[in-house]
């Protein structure tokens, strides 16, 4: 009996020295808890980034303060962003690239209720547009640039209240978030219009995975294994949607954020659909240089950029693909 006893200790100590020796990456999403980023959680909870040889911890920006800050001041390796975010960030000098491209689509939409009236979206020309104070404006205010229309900005910081006051006669939302929350909140399809972006031109991908140039020179296998691992997390969270909403639940109320289970639901299932490659080439994590080259070509004639940079020096991707000529 004493010699099994010994034995065991021998491998729970072998097993956490093992764990303590793993290399650690610090992973900051760039919003609060929820689905939108279940497969990050569904790897840390399944155990897939200690199958592949790495510990990731997971933090969270407040409302108020962007990742890229985290990010670039070294208190975290990868970070979640959108593409034209990363790409306004990087043509101001940041040292970062995308190692990654999860989403493949864009969820953005203007919405508005039917009794403001407003039918089309050039009728949205005099009209006061609510929209992030913390950032991922540069594809709403684009598409108000390219269409001619002068709008006035209203900041709003993460709630749809100014929405529902009417202190806006528009707001800007996702579909797999805010737009949710106003039905949610007593409104139905009917008495709402909505004006997707990527029915306008704006068919921009949205959260993509970065870090900064050095850690990918000096860390590459292990953001390569964190990038797989993730995926391995996506596609779980794909085929077992129910198991994954609980343990969204669960992070979101060690993080005393509140929700509820069908809010997540739909959250997750218009995540997944908008992480679908285009033209189901199976490539997830690929950042196709002809999508990369429009939004940046759009973010320049919007005076976002002063300058492109070159694809080949943004996009470094550590996942492995078919093909490269989507």
């Amino acid at each position: 009996m004493t010699s099994r006893i010994v034995r065991l200790f021998v491998i729970l100590f072998s097993c956490g020295s093992l764990s303590a020796q793993m290399p650690e990456v610090v992973f900051m999403p760039h919003w609060l808890p929820q689905a939108q980023f279940a497969g990050y959680y569904v790897a840390q909870e399944k155990g897939f980034y200690e199958e592949a040889g790495i510990k990731v911890k997971i933090v969270h920006p407040s409302a108020s303060i962007m990742p890229t800050e985290s990010l670039l001041s070294g208190k975290v390796d990868v970070i979640s962003l959108f593409l034209v975010t990363a790409m306004t960030t990087v043509g101001n000098g940041a040292e970062m690239v995308n190692i990654a491209q999860m989403s493949q689509n864009s969820a953005l939409l203007f919405v508005t209720k039917k009794s403001k009236n407003i039918k089309t979206i050039q009728e949205l020309s005099g009209k006061k547009i609510g929209i992030w104070k913390s950032g991922f404006d540069e594809i709403p205010k684009s598409l108000v640039n390219s269409l001619n229309i002068k709008v006035t900005w209203v900041p709003i910081l993460s709630s749809i209240n100014m929405f529902m006051l009417d202190g806006v006669d528009a707001m800007t939302v996702m579909w797999y978030n805010e737009y949710d929350q106003i039905i949610n909140a007593g409104y139905n399809s009917e008495e709402l219009n909505t004006f997707f972006f990527s029915r306008h031109g704006c068919n921009m991908p949205e959260d993509g995975l970065y870090c900064l140039k050095n850690t990918y020179n000096t860390r590459k296998q292990d953001l390569r294994k964190f990038a797989e691992a993730s995926l391995k997390g996506w596609e779980y969270a794909e085929t077992h949607p129910e198991e994954t909403i609980e343990i969204v639940l669960e992070v979101m109320k060690k993080n005393h954020i509140p929700t509820n289970y069908a809010h997540q639901q739909w959250m997750l299932e218009k995540v997944l659909e908008l992480m679908k490659p285009p033209l189901e080439k199976g490539n997830k994590g690929y950042l196709s240089e002809i999508t990369y080259e429009k939004a940046a070509k759009k973010l320049l004639s919007n005076g976002f950029l002063k300058s492109i940079t070159p694809y080949s020096e943004f996009f470094k991707p550590v996942l492995s693909f078919k093909n490269d000529d989507q």
